[in-house]
């Protein structure tokens, strides 16, 4: 089996995570790309939160709950969402863990501004494709509420 060089895959990674923020423009200015969306994951994966852990099939339930997901970030302001860096670690020739620094732009009628969060991404690289098996995420909630753009509870 030939392996590529890390450096190559790091390109390849970079230009995942670009393809991914911009199919999340895309997506917040209520363009179809769910279906491209399900292509950067595994046929299962894992998320981990303050919610708890939970796994999910990539299956035509998660290729619905795209686009509710956009809905939700335009519903509450958020305009943009733009990757400010990204580090990328070796696990093994055929995992990589990158940490992805994101910046979310929004605007409401009271205000606006951006709020900055990071997101750990697990990828495969197998068979010359690169998919999203994990993400770990932060509070999510807990900082929309703090920036006033979604309701205490």
């Amino acid at each position: 089996m030939i392996t590529e060089k890390m450096e190559d895959v790091n390109d390849k990674i970079e230009k995942f995570f670009e393809e991914y923020e911009r199919r999340f423009e895309e997506g917040l200015a209520g363009n179809p790309v769910a279906e491209e969306t399900v292509n950067s994951f595994a046929d299962f994966f894992v998320e981990a939160s303050p919610v708890g852990v939970t796994g999910g099939k990539n299956d035509h339930s998660f290729l619905e709950s795209i686009p509710k997901g956009y809905d939700f970030y335009r519903s509450v302001g958020v305009t943009k969402m733009v990757i400010n860096q990204l580090d990328i670690t070796e696990l093994n020739e055929l995992h990589y863990m990158v940490e992805v620094y994101w910046e979310s732009f929004y605007e409401t009628e009271e205000k606006s501004g951006s709020i900055e969060f990071t997101v750990l991404y697990l990828l495969q690289h197998l068979n010359q494709e690169l998919k999203i098996f994990a993400y770990i995420t932060g509070d999510e909630q807990r900082v929309l509420k703090e920036h006033g753009l979604i309701p205490e509870a």
